[in-house]
């Protein structure tokens, strides 16, 4: 394994060359190796990582040519609706309804995409939203890039049935898991989105991830993003998904975030035109002497535009979650709104919790506010249920269950809410 990222360059050449990727992308990832040496990782309130495994890259690992077969029991392959499951570069199973080709709606693995519609996808992928060279993790991401999908909806197309994807992360592989999703939504479109991220099998060897989550929604556009979060203990993972909003568009966020490894959930929107509005909703649990970090900012560039953070967190064992909510009102963005609110619960007195909320407001005649706390179970809940008759167990069940409610309730999916609670009582009964 070698330690100079830049020495990877024959290596990346064999891959872009093996996917068939187009000049411009070739091109990229030589400027991205030769950035990655000179920038810095990102600043994260709260927490250093500059010593976390994220840039692991074996060269013998940069090309997977093993075939995948298997098909995931989480995913109903049998559904009618768009459905995606990608195994490490290889994608097992696709699916676009006719009705959504004949209109114009593009749904297919980020390689695929690249061959059949270089210039589509050259206009959007890091130009807008991420860009290669603002820090040491887009410009590595931008390099290694090794799987992921493209998601295109046209003006005015409204998708009724929700649109899948799943990503498997084989545990028992030493390939790096470096993942991008680009999703556009023109003028006026409107959908709703499902990601999976999940690990299978395990193994000691430590693994680098780095996943980048593009969505730009251009004027009058509404998106619906959720993702559920369940990569192994043994990928140090670094995910940052970026919306890019227009006037008038909105997304609405909801995230589980229920890794075993050690995690950063860098997740941002940019309200970039007048009345564009999102809201953030994220679900974080840890176990374990496990560490996740969830960094959420919304920047309110725009008039008129409103940005919501709500995130609730569980800590087990010997785990830490630190939760970083952000609003930051720019110049010239009046009547905007910030809202943020941040809530950890701790069930174990070797457990570390941290809610951090920051406003930065450079502009008057704006609305914003922000709520943190972290702490224990409520012993006044515990002692009423318990006086009931119920096992101590069960009451601390039924006070974790209510104290996730407010979020995961306001999950724009049903389906997604039910799922995101089958997920979080697997984690807290691991």
């Amino acid at each position: 394994m070698k330690e100079n990222l830049l020495d990877h360059l024959d290596a990346v050449n064999v891959f872009s060359t093996y996917k068939k990727e187009p000049k411009w992308m070739y091109d990229l990832r030589q400027a991205a190796l030769k950035k990655v040496g000179t920038l810095n990782l990102r600043r994260i309130e709260r927490v250093s990582y500059d010593h976390w495994p994220l840039f692991n890259i074996d060269d013998k690992y940069l090309t997977n040519n093993k075939k995948a077969t298997a098909i995931s029991s989480a995913v109903d392959v049998k559904k009618e609706g768009p459905v995606l499951i990608q195994q490490d570069d290889t994608v097992v199973f696709e699916q676009l309804p006719q009705e959504l080709k004949d209109q114009g709606v593009i749904f297919t693995d980020i390689f695929t995409a690249m061959q059949k519609y270089p210039e589509l996808v050259k206009e959007y992928y890091m130009t807008k939203s991420v860009l290669m060279d603002e820090e040491k993790i887009t410009a590595a991401h931008a390099a290694f890039m090794n799987g992921g999908l493209f998601l295109y909806v046209p003006k005015n197309v409204v998708i009724e049935q929700p649109i899948e994807a799943i990503f498997h992360h084989n545990g028992d592989s030493a390939t790096h898991f470096f993942k991008h999703v680009l999703i556009v939504a023109e003028e006026n479109s409107e959908f709703s989105y499902l990601e999976r991220f999940m690990t299978e099998g395990s193994r000691a060897k430590q693994v680098s991830g780095n996943i980048i989550v593009e969505v730009i929604a251009k004027n009058e556009a509404k998106v619906k993003f959720s993702g559920i979060d369940q990569l192994g203990e043994n990928l140090s993972c670094y995910i940052k998904r970026r919306g890019y909003l227009l006037r008038n568009a909105s997304i609405d966020w909801a995230l589980g975030v229920m890794n075993e490894g050690d995690v950063i959930g860098d997740f941002d929107s940019e309200l970039e035109g007048q009345g564009s509005h999102a809201e953030a909703k994220i679900v974080g649990i840890s176990a374990g002497n496990q560490n996740q970090v969830i960094d959420t900012r919304v920047t309110n560039k725009a008039p008129h535009s409103i940005g919501h953070i709500l995130q609730h967190g569980i800590i087990r064992d010997r785990a830490s979650l630190t939760f970083n909510g952000i609003g930051h009102i720019l110049k010239g963005a009046k009547e905007s709104d910030a809202q943020q609110e941040s809530r950890v619960l701790m069930l174990s007195d070797k457990a570390r919790g941290d809610a951090n909320p920051i406003l930065l407001i450079d502009e008057n005649e704006v609305t914003a506010g922000h709520a943190a706390s972290v702490g224990r179970v409520d012993p006044t809940q515990m002692y009423y249920l318990m006086s009931r008759g119920l096992p101590k167990k069960e009451a601390e069940r039924l006070v974790i269950r209510g104290f996730l409610s407010t979020v995961l309730t306001a999950v724009p999916v049903k389906e997604v809410e039910k799922e995101l609670g089958r997920v979080i009582e697997r984690k807290l009964d691991a």
